[in-house]
């Protein structure tokens, strides 16, 4: 079975339709989002039916939890700047987007594959971007492929017997899945692993083989819709960096 991951969309349409289009290229057997549908960007009602339409398996992440005001989840736990865009995304849900995230879980298990929005310690807010904290996914779950969204940056992390390894990793790179792997697509709508352009990750689950993408797409129509609509400045204007 043949797997494409996105996560960390943020309410940015154009990114993800760039990154949909690369995916229906690929024709995967399923698509999964790991979550963080809304927040930062404008367009979090778009972002989410086209999602809902596309995507075969979804995760609901932090910022769609804030959105809801959800229990546990509040803004006082996120910086100014996402604090600001999650209370207009809280104003600008649909009844129908706000039916289908409500649906969601942060965590979900599919054909020996653990999916986490954030990790499985912690499936909304840990986040796994050193040793420490894959080390702990790891023996939390006996999944040999974890797959984690949430930090915006392109990793893996492999357990090979004893040994733990794993860095960022860069548009292109393939991995042999031949041990236990953690892996992180980037994200599509924010990326913060100096690369400004949309990730995602394509799986090969029969052939044990993974493979990380980027894709260039129009961050200045992003930006002009986010400035355009009263979203903190400094969110817009990351976007071209991918920090």
């Amino acid at each position: 079975m043949r797997a494409a991951v996105l996560s960390d969309i943020h309410g940015n349409l154009p990114a993800l339709e760039v990154v949909l289009a690369a995916i229906e290229a690929e024709r995967p057997d399923v698509v999964w989002c790991l979550g963080d549908l809304v927040g930062y960007g404008p367009w979090p009602n778009e972002v989410t039916a086209l999602v809902r339409e596309r995507a075969d398996l979804c995760l609901v992440g932090n910022h769609d939890l804030v959105a809801l005001d959800a229990a546990g989840v509040g803004v006082e736990e996120f910086n100014p700047e996402a604090a600001a865009a999650a209370l207009w995304t809280r104003d600008e849900l649909t009844p129908d987007t706000r039916a289908f995230l409500e649906t969601l879980s942060p965590q979900a298990s599919r054909d020996g594959t653990g999916l986490y929005h954030a990790s499985p310690r912690d499936p909304v807010w840990e986040y796994v971007l050193g040793g420490e904290a894959a080390a702990g996914a790891f023996e939390t779950v006996s999944d040999s492929l974890i797959l984690v969204g949430h930090s915006h940056v392109a990793l893996e992390f492999t357990l090979d017997e004893e040994r733990l390894s794993g860095d960022v990793v860069g548009a292109g790179t393939e991995l042999e899945l031949t041990a236990r792997h953690l892996l992180n697509p980037g994200s599509v709508g924010q990326p913060r692993d100096g690369d400004p352009r949309a990730g995602w990750l394509m799986l090969d689950l029969d052939g044990r083989r993974a493979r990380f993408e980027r894709v260039e797409y129009d961050v200045r129509r992003t930006q002009d819709e986010m400035r355009g609509r009263g979203l903190p400045r400094p969110l817009a204007d990351r976007l071209a960096v991918g920090l």
